[in-house]
C-alpha cells in the first residue's frame, strides 16, 4: 500500500470513531445528580405563568405584595414595622396563600408573623387535641397561687 492510501484509511479510521463516540456520548451527556440526591424532577406545575404581581414598599417598614399564577395559586402578604424605635419593635407580616391540591381541593392558609412567632391556620392543618379536664384544673389552680403570690411564683 502507498503511504497515501494508508493515510486516506487513517482519516477515515478516525472519522468513523470521532462520529460513534459523539454519537455514544450524547446519549450518557446528561446532567448527573449530587451523590444521594433525588431525581431531577420537572412537574408540569413549574410552567404555570404569572397572572398578576403587585409589591408596594413604604418608607417606614411597611409593605405589601400579592400574586397569583396559571394553575390557580394566590399569595397575599402585608406587614408594617411595631413599636418602631423601641424596645418593643418587632416587624409583623400577615398574609395567606392558596392552591389546588391533587385531589382537587382548593388549600388555604392564613398566617402571621410578629413578636410571637409564626402562627398559621388552615382547615387542612393539624392542630393539637383538646386539654383533658385535669390538666385545665391544674392550670387554673396554679393561676390562683400565682394570683396569690401576688402575680410572683414562689421559690
Amino acid at each position: 500500500m502507498s503511504n497515501s492510501t494508508n493515510t486516506s484509511t487513517m482519516k477515515i479510521t478516525c472519522l468513523i470513531c470521532t462520529c460513534l463516540l459523539s454519537v455514544a456520548s450524547a446519549q450518557f451527556n446528561r446532567r448527573p445528580n449530587p451523590i444521594g440526591a433525588a431525581p431531577i424532577y420537572r412537574s408540569p406545575e413549574a410552567n404555570a405563568a404569572i397572572l398578576t404581581y403587585n409589591n408596594d414598599h413604604g418608607i417606614n417598614g411597611d409593605y405589601r405584595y400579592s400574586y397569583s399564577t396559571s394553575n390557580g395559586i394566590q399569595s397575599q402578604e402585608q406587614g408594617y414595622l411595631k413599636n418602631p424605635g423601641t424596645q418593643a419593635e418587632a416587624q409583623v407580616a400577615q398574609g395567606s396563600y392558596s392552591y389546588t391540591g391533587p385531589d382537587g381541593i382548593v388549600y388555604t392558609v392564613n398566617y402571621i408573623a410578629d413578636e410571637n412567632g409564626f402562627r398559621a391556620e388552615g382547615l387542612h392543618l393539624p392542630t393539637p387535641p383538646p386539654l383533658p379536664a385535669h390538666a385545665i384544673e391544674q392550670i387554673r389552680f396554679a393561676q390562683q397561687q400565682q394570683a396569690a403570690a401576688g402575680g410572683r411564683f414562689r421559690q
